[in-house]
């Protein structure tokens, strides 16, 4: 079966609601749910994009690191999960339970499985 990439989507300069306490329980609860359904391979959260590395590799050759996000973005991914669902309608199933818990958009991809077609 297809995997899919469900990105929670934090915007800039994040703050987590003032119910954050029931947001936790209602993540947690939605991860029980994925566990038991047998769908989660991978769940987690990421600090924020400010604390991020980019690394690019120039022509040149020259590999420059540098400070914050790849991609100067008004959202970056906070968390995500890695899901094994049946089609791309289980996975948005999902991914419409992920959006009410996490209180932001959640965006859905499919995994390549192999080279594009």
């Amino acid at each position: 079966m297809p995997q899919y990439l469900v990105a929670i989507q934090h915007p800039d300069n994040y703050q987590p609601p003032a119910d954050a306490e029931a947001m936790m329980r209602e993540i947690s609860a939605l991860n029980r749910e994925m566990i038991a359904a047998g769908v989660r391979d991978f769940a987690g959260g990421l600090t924020p994009a400010k604390k991020a590395k980019s690394v690019r590799k120039h022509d040149s050759g020259e590999i420059v690191i540098s400070d914050g996000p790849y991609l100067e973005a008004k959202e970056h991914v906070g968390g995500l999960w890695l899901l094994t669902c049946s089609g791309m309608d289980e996975a948005v199933q999902w991914a419409q339970k992920a959006a009410v818990a996490c209180r932001v958009p959640v965006e859905v991809r499919e995994f390549l499985s192999g080279p594009p077609k």
